[in-house]
């Protein structure tokens, strides 16, 4: 080995082993763009635009810096056939594809304006609701206990927003109430048609669904024939059921009003909305 001016002169074979190290680090890369870290294929006519832009000189305008580890300037023809791609910089962004029709129940920037009108739909639409009493039962006093119960805000074309019901003494209902007339009533929209029709699972919360919070209590002999008539015009086979269980109607003074008709939260309704709002369906 020989030397010249206090200088070693390179290997033949070291230069030729970088090479090869790097290109065999950089061969699986070919075809790939890293975007934050991950890597997708990119189509052969993308790749040969990419090609035939990359020279020496035109490169760095290629290369962005988008707080990511690098990115590339995709050309024009990436984002023909990948509508997920992102957009080339310069270019007005396409507005996104509406919602297919009847995806969901009620419009989400509806706004609170429209919620008692939503919440005074279900409350006559609804035919049956889940009423929750606290149990006075021996095994379980003061825990909440569920009952499926026929309902009826009025005729069909009556609406008060107020529910009424044709009950029995013998009901464990009727016991919790008598020594604790509070209670809650959950009227879900799966009832209608919207779930059926959009083949929403009930328990979507696109289905609204109404909550009424309040006092029960038995209705008066002036208001008994309305409450007649709200129940057995809704229910006709009510008027078969048996003498000898002594049912009677009661009705709740609702304190709460709750609405959830969207993903998340519920939204509270005063009563002056409430009662004051017109039904009114999607």
């Amino acid at each position: 080995m020989s030397v010249r001016h206090g200088q070693r002169s390179a290997r033949p074979g070291t230069s030729l082993s970088w090479l090869l190290c790097c290109s065999t680090l950089l061969f699986p890369a070919a075809g790939y763009v890293i975007v934050s870290s991950l890597s997708w294929a990119v189509p052969n006519e993308v790749d040969e635009e990419l090609d035939r832009a990359s020279t020496e000189e035109a490169m760095p305008a290629h290369l962005e810096d988008s707080g990511s580890f690098w990115q590339r300037s995709f050309p024009t023809s990436a984002h023909k056939k990948d509508p997920h791609l992102p957009p080339a910089a310069g270019t007005a962004r396409t507005q996104p594809p509406a919602a297919p029709p009847g995806m969901f129940s009620y419009p989400h920037e509806s706004g609170s304006r429209l919620r008692p009108g939503t919440a005074r739909f279900l409350a006559h639409a609804s035919t049956w609701g889940c009423l929750a009493t606290v149990s006075a039962q021996e095994k379980i006093p003061g825990l909440p206990f569920g009952n499926c119960v026929p309902i009826s805000d009025g005729p069909l074309d009556n609406s008060t927003g107020i529910p009424y019901f044709y009950v029995t003494p013998k009901d464990s209902m009727v016991a919790d109430l008598m020594k604790n007339p509070m209670a809650s009533l959950l009227l879900p929209e799966s009832e209608g048609e919207f779930c059926r029709r959009n083949v929403v699972e009930p328990e979507d919360p696109r289905c609204a669904r109404l909550t009424l919070t309040g006092q029960m209590m038995a209705v008066s002999s002036e208001e008994v024939e309305f409450a007649k008539q709200a129940m057995f015009s809704r229910h006709p086979v009510m008027k078969k059921w048996p003498r000898q269980y002594a049912w009677f109607f009661m009705k709740m003074r609702i304190e709460h009003i709750w609405l959830q008709k969207w993903y998340g939260g519920i939204s509270g309704i005063s009563r002056e909305d409430y009662f004051k709002a017109v039904p009114r369906k999607a």
